[in-house]
């Protein structure tokens, strides 16, 4: 039943027809108002905020029948245009506010209500409000908002004016190296970028919603699918099961390594004989609406025989497992690491010895856009994708024999996209789109819910990592030993290789260890798939050797920030790859952090209470540029008829500024041309008109796609300057013949190797990002919950291209780093499917005192002397939490997350006078000298990765 009303929406008294039982939300999106946003559904994330009746509501939880007729009524749309900006929408771009953008409307509305009431807040009243609001940001780290709020306020109170406010280029200055705003931050603020699920809203009468019947199930044999009650559903035109798969209906999960006992084809798009976790697709339903595609795939039924479901990778591979995927064992990579003279003599002889088991949790990525897309026929006779995705070039090669369609017909669009951190490299998605177009011959979307979203996605492979460290009587590493294991869930997911290596590369990385001995290994469980994360494969890494490196300090008596100094890279050492670096930061950034260290230790030792116990950590994190050895990107640049410069590239934006990273590179590479910014056009992520720069992934966007901006400018500008220097127009080139499209390249060929798989020794990316992380805590001793008060790094990017990017990028992964440390995880894919369930950290789980500094040692091979930076922030911050928590309470947390139970055990056992174990993993059966030997007696003889 409709009924009819009357609300003032945006100072516009409007009729409406609703349903009483629809929401706000969507009543509004339904009118055309899609600055409000959806997402978790559960008004938990804010990003559907609007005023009604001068009240900050969460309107995805507002039901019709509750809003009074003529509430007033006010959403993004409202509070300012693009020719119009409120000052909170200028703000928020200047102070790099919106990085994915998903969050920023509901952000603006709310801080609206915030100032309409306070004109004056304090920086903690405006926390405590976007608190309350529940107001969530998974890119910045609130901090950006805080900011933003904190000077549309001096504004609106007069202090400051709107150009006092806004960003400046100096004149004569490149965009290279400054704050300015991203391109698409206007957009983002107004309300007015459509992601993907405001473009599926758009589309013509006649595209198909898509709803899918998962398994709810971890293991199973899967006997049957009963699509009849689904058929029969209002609305329904077609429901999919496997055998309408018209290819082989397994997705090509990319196997590289000639150690990897699996094809990577063990997946099926559809399920068809097993169900490997829960969530497995079933059937895809095609219906007239989303409400009736969902309704209709939740009528689908399945009948099952259950199997033990092995939701953890040390019961994966114990002897009596079975095989998960039949004909692979559950442990299907073993890899050794063999660095400098045998270790186990210096083990026995060393002064100084620590060891432990650490164990790293399944981190959720926690975006707030749940997964959208769109797909439908061209007039070629192939297919366009329209997605959120991080690597548009690698779907047709992963899902193309899956569903039956050759690669080169398959057409990949980037949607603006509400935040990724990895989530996206996995193309599970486009391949049900594909199949499902493919199947009914028309347009068809797709929009998940936020529970599909949590299960269905891949999440942070879990690690168990026993290491061992020794050191000489002065302090000097020695020798490193460790066994780890990573379970990688249900499916390969292209990512299974690349992590056990990354495991390999980052277990000690940051300090100066001659001889090391390990094994490393990777195994399937019926849990959530692992898939990229930011810092992919490094904190599980980092947990193990900077506990140990704190533990060992301890041990020897030393401090744990000089155990580091005096251990750290420097000319002639190398990294535990064998390689030694471009450049050496480390003793400069921690010279950097040295006063800071002190003054927090003070801080500490004032503040510390047998109540509120304070602690400091130390952490050291490393990261590479590259997408290993041999990387490549291509960028096109064209010189128009009016003088301007298109730039065409592949560069991925999942909200972490491909925009303006491009735009700066571009101005900078053209500055003989003295363009300005707005002469330069960007052209991104389209497989039809632009060309292959690579995945978003391995921070090697702006390294590699900097490097080919410039090879394609110089290309261009060589072809335009004439012999007296001067450069010839967009008339004269054509009058003589001269192209004005050029295509510039980037490799590492030359200057970088693939790591031998017989040691994993290797020299795969050419430069790299360094940090050094500190946090100050406050853990309660009654309840054990830990509180991060602030957090500091020092950092190396080389030459920052953006700086406001790179401190959102920053901020961003630190707060990550929080929730990775404290609270979040995902154990029950029938339970944790919402944010609070997942341990979302909202902006009180946060410090806002976060500092910053940057030393800028320029690379070499870098793009104007930068690298990259998006991963760097989220390598060890979690460690130098866990160091803090010991730091203050003298309880070692082995286990993450440090949840106050946890911490409380720690704390009580100590008050009873017992002494904490160490822990360690035992899983195999073997130790790790006799599994080592084993590798190295059956040596790999193959390309390498």
């Amino acid at each position: 039943m409709l009924k009819k009303m009357v609300l003032n929406i945006n100072n516009v008294d409007r009729m409406i027809t609703f349903d009483p039982e629809d929401t706000l939300a969507n009543t509004l999106r339904k009118l055309g108002l899609t600055g409000t946003k959806v997402g978790c559904e559960a008004g938990q994330c804010g990003i559907c905020s609007v005023i009604l009746n001068g009240k900050v509501i969460r309107s995805c939880v507002k039901k019709m029948d509750k809003v009074p007729e003529n509430s007033l009524v006010t959403t993004i749309e409202g509070v300012g245009t693009p020719g119009h900006l409120h000052p909170l929408q200028l703000s928020w771009m200047v102070h790099g506010g919106a990085q994915c953008g998903i969050c920023t409307p509901g952000f603006i509305v709310s801080a609206k209500g915030l100032l309409d009431t306070n004109p004056d807040p304090t920086r903690e009243e405006v926390r405590d409000w976007f608190q309350k609001h529940r107001n969530a940001c998974r890119c910045t780290g609130y901090k950006p908002q805080v900011d933003s709020v904190m000077d549309a306020a001096r504004v609106l109170r007069g202090e400051i004016s709107m150009d006092d406010l806004a960003f400046k280029l100096p004149e004569g200055q490149t965009l290279y190296n400054t704050k300015s705003p991203k391109p698409t931050a206007l957009a983002k603020v107004t309300g007015l970028c459509d992601y993907g699920a405001d473009i599926n809203m758009k589309l013509p009468d006649g595209v198909l919603h898509l709803g899918l019947a998962h398994a709810r199930i971890s293991h199973a044999n899967l006997l049957s699918v009963d699509t009849s009650e689904a058929e029969k559903m209002p609305g329904v035109y077609r429901v999919l099961t496997a055998r309408d798969i018209e290819g082989t209906n397994r997705v090509n999960g990319l196997t590289f390594s000639p150690t990897n006992k699996s094809d990577g084809l063990e997946r099926a798009l559809l399920a068809d004989t097993k169900i490997c976790q829960y969530g497995d697709v079933l059937a895809i339903v095609a219906a007239d609406t989303e409400a009736h595609a969902r309704a209709a795939a939740d009528a689908v039924k399945a009948e099952y025989e259950p199997l033990y479901a092995y939701m953890n990778g040390l019961e994966a591979v114990a002897e009596d497992a079975v095989e998960i995927h039949p004909g692979t064992p559950n442990l299907y990579c073993e890899m050794p690491c063999i660095k400098g003279g045998e270790t186990g003599g210096i083990m026995e002889k060393a002064a100084h010895v620590v060891e432990g088991g650490f164990y790293v949790q399944r981190q959720p990525h926690l975006v707030l856009e749940p997964d959208v897309g769109l797909a439908y026929p061209d007039a070629d006779g192939g297919f366009v994708v329209q997605c959120k995705h991080q690597f548009l070039q690698a779907v047709p090669l992963m899902v193309a024999d899956a569903v039956g369609i050759e690669p080169d017909r398959i057409r990949m669009i980037l949607n603006p996209a509400g935040g990724s951190f990895g989530s996206k490299m996995s193309p599970i998605t486009e391949a049900l789109l594909l199949a499902a177009v493919k199947a009914t011959g028309k347009p068809v979307c797709l929009h998940m819910d936020y529970a599909q979203q949590s299960f269905f996605s891949g999440k942070r492979s879990t690690g168990f990592f026993n290491c061992r460290l020794a050191a000489d009587e002065k302090g000097y590493l020695q020798a490193m030993e460790y066994d780890f294991l990573f379970d990688h869930g249900a499916y390969h997911d292209g990512t299974s290789d690349p992590l056990i290596e990354k495991g390999f590369r980052w277990c000690g990385a940051g300090l100066y260890i001659p001889n090391i001995r390990g094994v490393g290994r990777i195994c399937a469980s019926n849990h959530a798939w692992g898939t990229a994360f930011r810092a992919f494969g490094s904190p599980q890494s980092y947990m193990a050797s900077e506990s140990l490196a704190d533990m060992l300090a301890e041990k020897i008596g030393m401090d744990p920030l000089e155990f580091r100094y005096i251990n750290t890279y420097r000319p002639g050492t190398t990294m535990t790859s064998g390689c030694e670096m471009d450049v050496h930061p480390f003793p400069t950034l921690i010279d950097m952090m040295r006063p800071k260290y002190k003054a927090a230790l003070e801080r500490a030792r004032k503040e510390d209470t047998p109540e509120k116990r304070r602690g400091v950590g130390i952490s050291l994190g490393m990261y590479d540029c590259s997408f290993a050895a041999h990387d490549t990107a291509e960028i096109d640049v064209e010189l128009n008829s009016d003088g301007s410069i298109t730039h065409y590239s592949g560069w991925h934006d999942m909200g972490q500024g491909a925009d303006a990273g491009a735009m700066a590179l571009a101005h900078k590479a053209f500055e003989p041309l003295g363009l300005k910014p707005e002469n330069i056009r960007l052209v991104m992520n389209d497989t039809a008109i632009t060309p292959f720069t690579g995945a978003a992934a391995g921070s090697r966007s702006h390294y590699m796609a900097g490097k080919a901006t410039i090879d394609g400018a110089n290309k261009l500008m060589d072809a335009m300057r004439k012999p007296d220097g001067t450069y010839r127009t967009y008339q004269e080139m054509v009058d003589e013949n001269i192209p004005v499209k050029y295509r510039g390249n980037a490799s590492t060929v030359g200057y970088s190797e693939a790591c031998d798989y017989n040691t994993m020794q290797g020299d795969p990316n050419p430069t790299h990002t360094y940090g050094v992380f500190m946090s100050e805590v406050e853990v309660d001793a009654a309840t054990g919950k830990t509180k991060v008060l602030k957090m500091t790094l020092t950092a190396d990017f080389g030459v920052i291209g953006n700086k406001l990017a790179v401190d959102g990028q920053v901020y961003g992964g630190l707060a990550q780093g929080v929730g990775l440390a404290l609270s979040e995880d995902f154990v029950d894919p029938s339970r944790d499917v919402t944010l609070k369930a997942q341990g979302f950290p909202y902006i009180k789980d946060v410090p806002d005192d976060i500092e910053v500094e940057y030393l800028e040692t320029p690379r070499p091979s870098g793009p104007f002397g930068s690298a990259g930076c998006a991963e760097l922030s989220l390598t060890s911050p979690h460690v130098s939490i866990v160091n803090a928590i010991y730091n203050a309470t003298g309880v070692r947390i082995f286990e993450l997350p440090a949840t106050p139970d946890k911490v409380l055990d720690g704390i009580k056992a100590l008050e009873r006078g017992e002494k904490l174990p160490v822990h360690e993993w035992y899983y195999l059966g073997s130790e790790m000298n006799e599994k080592l030997e084993e590798l190295r007696s059956n040596p790999v003889v193959g390309p390498a990765h």
